[in-house]
């Protein structure tokens, strides 16, 4: 099949649905099928080889994307103008711009991404229905990497004549977090029909998803989300003592970096496991760097500064020997986890987790038989749990083991590739497409 995967990127930074993407598509090139992914917004930024089409236009330009939604004198800007306006290193010059990807500033801009044909940013979808027209261009399928994008698929569809699949993964935490989230619920919820398939990444968000927007059972299929194993390792001493804890994500209040750090603050200060120390990695933008700085102050107050370390924004080899120099992984997210791609990443390195009972965690510890759960949005309990677990190193050591033989057996980038394809041919053969192999 010739798959096209729309994902938007983020410019400058590590996100997780764009390192699941490009880990997706990557391996449907693998298994033979034709399939490229396309940059929405920004362009990219992965930390891996990109399976972004060579030569192709970065759909929805941010700028453009913007400033169709500011002025109607852009809605009907000359196509020189337009290509300016898309180009990459300006894009990533504007990715800068934290508001740009503010849940709290995009209200308005994502209802009318929504309507689609109907919205502001028309021009912009009529361009990206003409470029997949194209014979060279023109797929089996076209994936949506989440249901923000819902907007795009009715043109897709009255246009190419070809199913559309959409991945639903973590739109709701946004969603949510908008002025005016209900105005946006229901533009999804109407589009909701236009998809012929929904790629849900946990079964457990699946089941949010499918109550939120109307959807029926037989429409939302659970396919979980996979990693490449490549340079994942455990560490060749075992797990290191004195005991590390460590954290994977991006250094925000909703991840649990503060429930993380008070903690650590009461083990420190029960004293039962010497030489306890704190290593912190993942995406900070500028405005987290403010909120981390304040974590670092409150550390030095309480007399721990230097048995603690943070490390933004690494690279993926950064990435895996950091993992390689901790003796538990725990990211205590304050919301209902739509998957946790760290939690693969950890158990793929022979690191068990603790985490909260919540969202997806429950179902990847049973699923894994990587990690315990505890409690959430309390310190004191993932203290208990984190101690519990730190102070029997041979079982932490099986919990490892045993995460990683299932993270490589049911959890690669190959086991959801195959599953995403299924999806798509059978939205492909329901509908009754025609198309190559």
């Amino acid at each position: 099949m010739k798959i096209v995967q729309l994902t938007p990127g983020t410019g400058n930074f590590y996100c997780g649905t764009c390192l699941r993407d490009n880990a997706l598509v990557t391996a449907l090139r693998a298994q033979g099928h034709d399939a490229v992914l396309l940059p929405m917004y920004l362009p990219h930024f992965v930390d891996e080889e990109s399976s972004v089409a060579q030569d192709a236009p970065i759909f929805f330009g941010g700028i453009n994307v913007y400033l169709q939604q500011k002025s109607a004198l852009f809605r009907a800007a000359p196509r020189w103008l337009g290509r300016l306006l898309d180009s990459p290193a300006l894009l990533r010059l504007a990715a800068r711009r934290a508001g740009m990807t503010s849940a709290s500033d995009l209200g308005e801009l994502t209802h009318s991404m929504l309507l689609g044909e109907q919205g502001r940013q028309a021009l912009e979808l009529e361009k990206a229905v003409a470029w997949l027209s194209q014979p060279a261009n023109r797929p089996d399928v076209v994936g949506l990497s989440n249901a923000l994008l819902l907007g795009l698929a009715r043109r897709i569809k009255e246009t190419l004549r070809v199913p559309v699949v959409c991945t639903l993964q973590g739109e709701d935490t946004f969603l949510d977090a908008l002025p005016e989230p209900e105005r946006c619920w229901s533009a999804l919820r109407e589009r909701a029909g236009d998809a012929d398939r929904y790629v849900a990444v946990s079964r457990s968000y699946g089941e949010t998803m499918r109550r939120r927007m109307g959807l029926p059972p037989e429409r939302v299929e659970v396919v979980p989300n996979g990693i490449n194993l490549d340079g994942y390792a455990p560490a060749a001493g075992g797990l290191p003592r004195p005991p590390v804890i460590g954290f994977l994500a991006r250094m925000h209040p909703t991840k649990g970096l503060g429930t993380l750090v008070e903690a650590f603050l009461l083990l420190k200060k029960r004293g039962g496991l010497p030489g306890l120390r704190l290593r912190v990695a993942g995406m900070q933008t500028e405005e987290d760097a403010l909120y981390v700085g304040r974590l670092k102050e409150r550390l030095h107050a309480a007399g721990y500064g230097s048995h603690a370390e943070f490390l933004p924004n690494l690279a993926r080899a950064e990435k895996q020997a950091f993992l390689r120099t901790l003796s538990v992984l725990s990211v205590p997210a304050a919301y209902d986890e739509a998957f946790g791609l760290y939690v693969l990443e950890a158990l793929a390195s022979g690191v068990p987790v603790v985490q909260p009972a919540r969202g997806a965690f429950p179902e990847l510890i049973e699923a894994t038989g990587g990690g315990i759960l505890c409690p959430p949005d309390d310190p004191r309990a993932l203290a208990d749990a984190l101690e519990t677990a730190l102070a029997d190193p041979e079982r932490l050591a099986a919990l490892g083991r045993c995460g990683r033989e299932a993270v490589a057996e049911r959890f690669t980038s190959a086991v959801m590739a195959r599953g995403y394809a299924l999806v798509c041919q059978s939205a492909r053969e329901a509908g009754g497409h025609a198309g190559g192999a």
